[in-house]
């Protein structure tokens, strides 16, 4: 009868383990998931090269920018935009992955943003062109990350219209030259004309 009687005991003790286990368990469940709910906030690098490029007028240049994130999110939804900074401020190219320069379709994005090229590309760039351009990127929580920047240089182009300048300005070098040398003839015939004259005088005498 008493080892009857201390099974039940023991029994009622297990029974009440458990179930302060199941309520420990529930109780950290309830704690945690909301942290599991929480979304872990970007890190994203946005890479522009390179720093410094040049280009003659009328050929077309590509200004590299890479995304890259260690989460590996999908990158579709982010803004990008394009700016260039220069002697006269800031003009902004492209807004929202759109060209927003009126009447201009010489610049647009290139490249696959789901793989995160976002490279900006000009055609038949001009002199008016220079400056450093910036990629920026909005992420959806608001956050704005911009890149280092790349500086554009745009020499003039020689071509068939420089190629014309420099034959006048040879043939304006050679007329000049030629002038000079009728000066100095017209200059100098009458000291000729004397000399020759006291030659012919002494040789008479």
């Amino acid at each position: 009868a008493v080892l009857f009687s201390l099974f039940p005991g023991t029994d009622v003790g297990v029974t009440g383990g458990d179930a302060n286990k199941e309520n420990a368990a529930a109780v950290i469940h309830e704690t945690t998931q909301p942290l599991l709910l929480t979304p872990e906030p970007w890190n994203l690098l946005v890479t522009q090269t390179p720093a410094k490029e040049k280009a003659k007028e009328g050929e077309t240049v590509v200004l590299n920018c890479h995304l890259n994130s260690p989460q590996h999110p999908s990158l579709t939804d982010l803004m990008v935009k394009w700016y260039k900074e220069d002697e006269k401020g800031q003009m902004d190219l492209l807004e929202k992955n759109v060209t927003i320069l009126p009447n201009n379709s010489r610049i647009f994005m290139s490249g696959d943003l789901s793989q995160g090229d976002v490279s900006l590309i000009i055609l038949n760039v001009t002199t008016s062109d220079h400056g450093i351009y910036f990629c920026e990127v909005t992420l959806p929580d608001g956050k704005v990350v911009t890149g280092d920047g790349t500086k554009l240089r745009i020499r003039r182009a020689l071509g068939l219209f420089g190629i014309e300048e420099s034959i006048g300005t040879i043939i304006g070098v050679v007329a000049a030259g030629i002038g000079g040398v009728v000066v100095l003839i017209v200059v100098l015939t009458p000291q000729l004309r004397k000399c020759i004259l006291c030659m012919r005088q002494e040789s008479h005498q």
